[in-house]
């Protein structure tokens, strides 16, 4: 309606200056206009409306639309040009499709832009796990030999034989051992893990769930920390032997690593249920959600590197596992994994 008006006011300059002329007002098929002087007196009209709206600048009335103009010069002593057009909403139409258009490309654009922006402002993060994960290959690497050497050799002394000094020393030694050995397989199943092809097989769990609670009876001890048990005889499941033990042999490690002296585990195994219990530190629920999460880690005066957990995840999502966790700060952590038969 602005070049509508720009037009006609052209042509009214036109016959203001050419009057003799032509004589005739203009007229356009695309609108209707009228044309009033500064008292607002009607000069000349071919509207269908009667009254004008002065003081707006665009208004609609009976399906129609109006714009009123004032042009620089009172050509024909006209103060005052109205315009008039049906109001078919077709520009309504029209300024929705440009309205959502130019939503969809600044949407794109913001896409684009804050993927660019996540990547940049994540860079530094994901360098630093990569060169985590660059480290845990590289000292996986070299602790294979010694951690080997050192529980082979412990293992073959009696310690029954020795004086209690020196059994207190080799159990020590044989705590320190095995700790850094499952660090040590922890470190190797989460480099390895993509490359590790399972050997599945009906196993029996109850025998395993026992040889690991031995297996970890030297580092309970250090705490002074009882284990209790309740395994029914001839609990079987179907998995891989090594993944399985290092599943309980996490649990067992958290539930030593996070108790209190002179403290509890319970050990249960029945159908299709595994408990593991502790009278630990516990969590927070905000802590409990995050708990899977790799590299976690709520006591940073425990040792680790966060990661025992993560690979116990891993392997409960690749045999359809659940875990439920319940936890109470200042109480303990009771894990619970259960499966289908």
């Amino acid at each position: 309606m602005q070049d509508y008006s720009s037009e006609l006011i052209f042509r009214l300059k036109d016959l203001h200056i050419n009057f003799d002329k032509y004589k005739f007002y203009p007229r356009d098929e695309e609108f209707n206009s009228a044309i009033y002087d500064s008292d607002r007196k009607l000069i000349f009209s071919t509207l269908e409306s009667k009254n004008v709206d002065f003081n707006s600048e665009v208004y609609t009335t009976n399906s129609k639309i109006h714009f009123v103009e004032q042009p620089e010069s009172y050509y024909l002593g006209a103060k005052y040009v109205v315009l008039e057009i049906d109001d078919d909403l077709l520009w309504f139409e029209k300024l929705k499709k440009e309205i959502a258009l130019f939503i969809l490309i600044a949407f794109t654009f913001m896409v684009f832009f804050g993927y660019f922006l996540l990547k940049l402002f994540l860079k530094p993060m994901r360098d630093a796990l990569h060169l985590l994960d660059r480290f845990i290959k590289d000292t996986t690497h070299e602790l294979n030999t010694p951690v080997s050497a050192v529980i082979t050799n412990v293992e073959m002394i009696d310690i029954d034989s020795l004086d209690e000094k020196l059994a207190r020393k080799i159990k020590r030694i044989d705590t320190g051992a095995k700790t850094i050995s499952n660090i040590y397989e922890d470190l190797t199943y989460l480099t390895l893990n993509n490359k590790i092809i399972s050997q599945d097989e009906n196993i029996n769990l109850s025998k395993i769930v026992r040889q690991r609670v031995d297996y970890f009876k030297t580092l309970a001890d250090v705490k002074r920390i009882e284990i209790k048990t309740s395994i029914k005889e001839d609990i079987f499941i179907f998995c891989d032997n090594k993944k399985i033990s290092k599943l309980i042999d996490n649990l067992l490690s958290n539930a030593i690593k996070y108790n209190k002296v002179k403290g509890q585990i319970k050990v249960s195994l029945q159908e299709n249920r595994l408990i593991i219990e502790d009278s630990g530190k516990g969590m927070s629920q905000t802590q409990v959600e995050q708990l899977f999460e790799r590299y976690t880690r709520f006591d940073k005066s425990v040792g680790g590197f966060g990661i025992g957990l993560n690979i116990v995840s891993m392997i409960a999502k690749e045999y359809n596992l659940k875990i439920n966790v319940q936890s109470q700060e200042k109480i303990g952590t009771k894990m619970e994994i259960t499966w289908q038969k």
